[in-house]
């Protein structure tokens, strides 16, 4: 059964109206659509009159007079203005220079080819100017060369930015303990990008480049905001990039105190910062600083050249908390790696005098002693021949003054322990000193310097070694042969002009000695060269090599004068014989001349068997030679006779 509703009945009516309301839109409906057509027609009104807004009022002058509004500079665009719209509204500046308002003949301190600013859109139809971004391609910055040699910044005159850090620096002055942090400007700066920049440095004697491929970004929300800077570019042949942060920048400009996080990557040199810092002359500083470098040397012959002449030595690094000012920087719980070799102390460097001062105590568990000397005096000569001059002009670059410790150390070939050291640098005098260490099972001290005066360089070498082994002494001097086996002392003075290390001993002045006592004397047979010598014909020494010589006693004193040590007494004690030479030995030529004879011990009670036998020794050091002299005449007592 169907059941159809009348067209009068309610329900049928209703049903009716909804038919006829479906197919005709409603007045909400056509609003909403003239609503997007009209904002249609808006924005496209908008894009169609910015570019005709900004061809007329956001003209060069206009964007100069903001630019110089933040700047405190004079800006001048020579280009005409290029807008874009899309993606970003952008104006393009071309010939932009930035120069001193009571300087205007100077030099530009800001030049750029090209500016890229970008712009508000809404801000731009009101006639206006409101930066965001700035980009600048291949700028050119120039600061002061002062007559100390160092750097000043351009001054601005009154922009923006100098005004909020001159209201920050009264906020500051008027509460330092507790400034009034809210009290900051807080306009919206935005980011800075730079490619391919240099910087210069201009004096009365014209324009010195200091940086190049300069490249990087300043991002700086607001004034009273966290910024950041990140950049590259070339100093000195090396590529450094620089990273830093700060959360209150505008009070650090201001010279207050804010934490800071700073770090700076090259190949010579990686240095990071992190902790306050006061950016007032004296630099306060207080955090923790790290420093590594392949070559302390480098590191000082790229960032002051000359100051360490020589080639480059071992790593360094350094990780310490850093406390003070330019006139005084404290490094407490120091941790230093030389070469490899970890140690710790405290350090006080000073960069504000004349020259770089570094004062400390520094203690290792091991230490190679001559790559550490290297690093501040001429140690060793730059070739095996010795004849490279020696140059103590950095005794006057740099100060300093070290006190040394390890449990173990090398110097070349040489072990030592229970090390005690200096290493001193100060007006024209470099000097490392071994004051105290056990070597070869004695006792040593050494020490080497260079000494720059009117007359040229002076060096001077000294060698005390009390109590040692000499066999262990005389291989590791190579002189197995001379030195005695037995225990020992060995003095050595030597003074004379150090051009280079040829000339140091070629002229040297002082003495020699040594004494030993009951021991032996290797590679020589005693009873092989009295057999030699019997047979009237000269030998080589090494022919009678083979062998040791037990002696009671070894005795050497000689007197070095111009580079030629005079023997003024050599001798061994064997139980039944004496032997002793004279004569000279010069270093130049390494020539011998020297006599000598094997004679009773006590030639009192000599019978004839023990007659003496006197000899000539010439040749080389390296190769000597023994030739037969006549024996001398022994002359006894006379025996008193009886009446």
């Amino acid at each position: 059964m169907k059941c159809r509703l009348s067209p009068l009945h309610p329900v049928a009516k209703k049903a009716q109206h909804g038919q006829h309301k479906g197919n005709m839109p409603s007045p909400l409906f056509r609003r909403s659509i003239w609503m997007i057509v009209g904002l249609a027609v808006l924005i496209a009104a908008v894009v169609a009159a910015v570019p005709f807004i900004a061809s007329t009022q956001l003209v060069k002058d206009r964007i100069a007079l903001e630019m110089s509004a933040w700047s405190g500079f004079r800006v001048s665009i020579n280009g005409t203005p290029d807008i874009e719209i899309w993606p970003v509204f952008r104006a393009t500046l071309t010939d932009v220079s930035m120069t001193e308002w009571d300087d205007q003949d100077g030099p530009a301190v800001i030049e750029a080819e090209r500016v890229d600013i970008e712009l508000s859109a809404l801000t731009a139809l009101t006639g206006n100017v409101e930066f965001s971004d700035a980009h600048f391609v291949r700028p050119t910055v120039r600061l002061r060369r002062l007559a100390d040699g160092g750097l000043e910044l351009p001054h601005s005159s009154g922009g923006r930015l100098a005004r909020s850090i001159e209201e920050a620096r009264a906020t500051l002055a008027s509460s330092p303990d507790a400034p009034d942090l809210g009290a900051l400007a807080s306009d919206e700066f935005g980011a800075v990008e730079f490619a391919d920049g240099r910087v210069f440095a201009v004096s009365d004697h014209g324009e010195e480049e200091l940086l190049s491929g300069v490249t990087g970004k300043a991002n700086w929300p607001a004034l009273n905001k966290a910024g950041s800077l990140t950049a590259t570019g070339v100093w000195r042949g090396e590529a450094v990039a620089v990273e830093l942060s700060s959360p209150r920048p505008l009070v650090l400009f201001a010279g207050g105190e804010a934490p800071i996080v700073l770090s700076l990557k090259s190949a010579p040199v990686e240095v990071s910062y992190d902790g306050l810092l006061n950016l007032t002359s004296s630099m306060r500083v207080d955090g923790q600083v790290k420093f590594s470098a392949p070559s302390l040397r480098g590191v000082f012959e790229w960032s002051m050249p000359g100051i360490l002449p020589g080639s480059p030595v071992g790593s360094v690094a350094l990780a310490s908390k850093v406390s003070g000012d330019l006139s005084r920087l404290k490094l407490e719980n120091a941790k230093v790696t030389l070469d490899g070799n970890p140690g710790m102390g405290v350090l006080e460097l000073s960069i504000s005098g004349p020259v770089p001062s570094v004062v400390g105590t520094l203690a290792f568990d091991t230490l190679d002693l001559m790559a550490f000397a290297a690093a501040f005096a001429p140690m060793s000569p730059a070739n095996p021949s010795g004849t490279a001059d020696v140059d103590a002009s950095f005794a006057e670059r740099v100060n300093l003054d070290l006190r040394l410790s390890a449990a173990k150390a090398t110097a070349g070939s040489i072990a030592l322990v229970e090390v005690a050291a200096t290493a001193q640098v100060k007006g024209g005098l470099a000097a490392f000193d071994i004051s105290d260490a056990e070597a070869f099972g004695g006792n040593v001290q050494a020490g080497i310097r260079f000494d720059r005066k009117p007359s040229g360089i002076q060096a001077e070498i000294r060698l005390l070694a009390s109590d040692i082994d000499g066999g262990s002494f005389g291989a590791a001097a190579g002189m197995s042969r001379v030195v005695p086996i037995g225990r020992g002392t060995v003095s050595v003075i030597l003074t004379g002009p150090g051009s280079n290390w040829d000339t140091l001993l070629q002229n040297a002045n002082g003495s020699v000695s040594a004494t030993f006592g009951v021991g032996a004397i290797a590679g020589f047979d005693l009873q092989a060269f009295l057999k030699r010598v019997s047979e009237r014909g000269f030998f080589s020494l090494a022919a009678v090599s083979e062998g040791t010589l037990p002696v009671d006693g070894v005795e050497l004193k000689a007197t070095v004068s111009n580079g030629v040590a005079k023997i003024d007494k050599a001798e061994a004690r064997t139980p039944t014989n004496r032997i002793w030479l004279t004569g000279i030995v010069p270093y130049v030529g390494r020539g011998l001349a020297l006599s000598g004879a094997i004679e009773p011990r006590d030639a009192a009670t000599a019978t004839p068997a023990s007659e003496t036998v006197a000899f000539f020794v010439g040749g080389s050091w390296t190769a000597p030679f023994i030739s037969p002299l006549v024996a001398p005449v022994i002359t006894k007592p006379a025996v008193p006779t009886r009446d």
